[in-house]
This record gives C-alpha cells, sequence and structure tokens, in this order.
C-alpha cells in the first residue's frame, strides 16, 4: 500500500500544516495575488537516494486538493544533484503555503534513506547479514522514518513496545535475573514471538543460550569480545549486533557471523538532505 494511503500519514501531515499555517501565511497573502498559478520544480541538491515523493505529494494536495503534483522519481531511488525530482502545478499561494512541509519531510525522510544505503553498501556481497533501525525515532514520525529506512534498504526492528519481545538489561534488574525473566516471558507470551535478549557480558551469552532466549543481542561489545561471543552461541540462536555501530564496522560485523546489525543512528543522527523547489509565477489571474 502506498505509504501516503496510511491514517497515521494524514494525521502527520495535517499537524505539520496546522504548525506552520496555524497564523496564515502573511508574506503570501500580503504579497501574491489570490488568483495567481504558478508552477514549480522539486530539485535534488546532492546525490541522494529518494524516501517520500508521495507523502510530498499528499502534502499539496492536503493543502489544495487542486494543486496537480508529477512525480518524476520513485521511492528508493538514487538520484543525483540537479535531478529533477517533481513538478508541481496550481495556485501560487497554495504551492507557498505547502511548500516548507512538503519539502521537509521528503528532506528528513531521504537523509534517513541515504544513510540507510550508505550501511547496506558496506555489507559484503552475499552477506546474510541485514540492517536493522531501532525506536530511536522522532516522536510521532515513527512511521514514516520506518518506511524511509526501508526506502534504503534496511529492515525494521519492532515497531512498538507491543511489537515483540525484547528483555533488557532493566528488565532484567527489575525481575531479578536474565534466565527468570526469560522463564517468565516463555510463560506467558505469544507463541509467534521470539525471545530477544539484551546481554553485554560473554557470562550473560551463556546464561542467554541456556535459558533459551531465540535471539541475543550483543550490545556495545568490542570486536573481539563479539567474535568470542558468536563463536559461544555456535548458531544456537539469531545474533544481533547493536551500539555505536559505525559504517566501518559493518563488514567486519558481518563476516564475524552476526544476523542483524541495528544501527539507532538511521533515525536519529541522519542528516536531511538538499532539496530545494524553483518557482516559477505563470500569471496574476
Amino acid at each position: 500500500m502506498d505509504i501516503a494511503k496510511n491514517p497515521t500519514v494524514t494525521a502527520i501531515v495535517d499537524a505539520a500544516l496546522r504548525e506552520d499555517l496555524a497564523n496564515g501565511d502573511l508574506t503570501t497573502t500580503l504579497l501574491v495575488p489570490p488568483a495567481a498559478q504558478a508552477v514549480a520544480r522539486v530539485i535534488a541538491r546532492q546525490e541522494m537516494v529518494l524516501a517520500g515523493a508521495t507523502i510530498f505529494e499528499k502534502v499539496m494536495n492536503m493543502a489544495d486538493p487542486y494543486i496537480s503534483v508529477n512525480l518524476k522519481v520513485h521511492d528508493g531511488t538514487k538520484v543525483k544533484p540537479g535531478e529533477e525530482l517533481a513538478i508541481v502545478a496550481g495556485k501560487a499561494a497554495s504551492i507557498l503555503a505547502a511548500e516548507r512541509t512538503a519539502l521537509d519531510l521528503v528532506m528528513r525522510m531521504s537523509g534517513i534513506a541515504t544513510l540507510t544505503r550508505q550501511y547496506v553498501k558496506q555489507l559484503p556481497e552475499g552477506s546474510r547479514t541485514r540492517i536493522l533501525d531501532t525506536r530511536k525515532t522522532t516522536p510521532g514520525l515513527r512511521l514514516i522514518e520506518r518506511y524511509a529506512v526501508r526506502c534504503g534498504g534496511g529492515l525494521n526492528h519492532r515497531s512498538d513496545l507491543g511489537g515483540g519481545l525484547l528483555i533488557k538489561d532493566n528488565h532484567i534488574a527489575a525481575v531479578g535475573s536474565l534466565a527468570r525473566a526469560v522463564a517468565a516471558a516463555k510463560a506467558c507470551r505469544d507463541p509467534s514471538h521470539r525471545i530477544e535478549v539484551e546481554v553485554g557480558t560473554l557470562e550473560q551469552v551463556d546464561e542467554a543460550v541456556a535459558s533459551g532466549a531465540e535471539v541475543i543481542m550483543l550490545d556495545n561489545m568490542d570486536a573481539s569480545t563479539i567474535s568470542m561471543a558468536v563463536q559461544r552461541i555456535a548458531g544456537r540462536t539469531l545474533v544481533e549486533v547493536s551500539g555505536n555501530v559505525k559504517l566501518q564496522d559493518v563488514a567486519r560485523l558481518a563476516n564475524a557471523g552476526v544476523d542483524f546489525i541495528s544501527v539507532g543512528a538511521l533515525t536519529h543522527s541522519a542528516p536531511a538532505c538538499d532539496v530545494s523547489m524553483k518557482f516559477e509565477l505563470k500569471g496574476d489571474g
């Protein structure tokens, strides 16, 4: 399904437009005749992976259903500086009112997709390792940020706290021990949910395997400890690595035999891409 048709995206766009237009568009109201028509071209100003094209169109259409948007590039496509992404036509005042919101969402999403693609490209050819995002997303924007990760070739971790069983250090502290936490989860979980346990030491690795965990997350371990952990797990569980993973770490981790590399930076630290709109007034009505 087109991401732009999701009701959550409608709510995001509505809130963003209301935020920017709470007091109207003073400059446009004073300077631009109400009936003036315009054509605007959306241009990539850097090399990037596009994400959010249909959301851009949705912003424009929610601002004014009579705005026409001709999308030139599909999401997930790598584009070059100067490449035309879309052509917008309609009332000049409406386009100007929606411009910033539409561009901001595309810039944010494309930044995430572009950074994700960089991580994915570091995987050795034929590797079974996959790049995952985390829940370290912008509050309220998780749906579109997770979509942007997929546009970049990554996969999504659990969507929310109800989307999977992940026993972290604070859960273990609250329950009393790792083994006790896993046992409690086994006793009452939905069988479709895998039990994942976050560990920080080799001793915890052994305990997690013995307790019957199905995924072990190696959190903030150094390279040598990760290698030893993978050897000790010996394929008895899936292995995820998390914690401050840099681009230069990806190939080494994949070659060590981990199944997943989760990277919070994909969503919490991706720089926005540079996208602009070139505006041409077509008449004063």
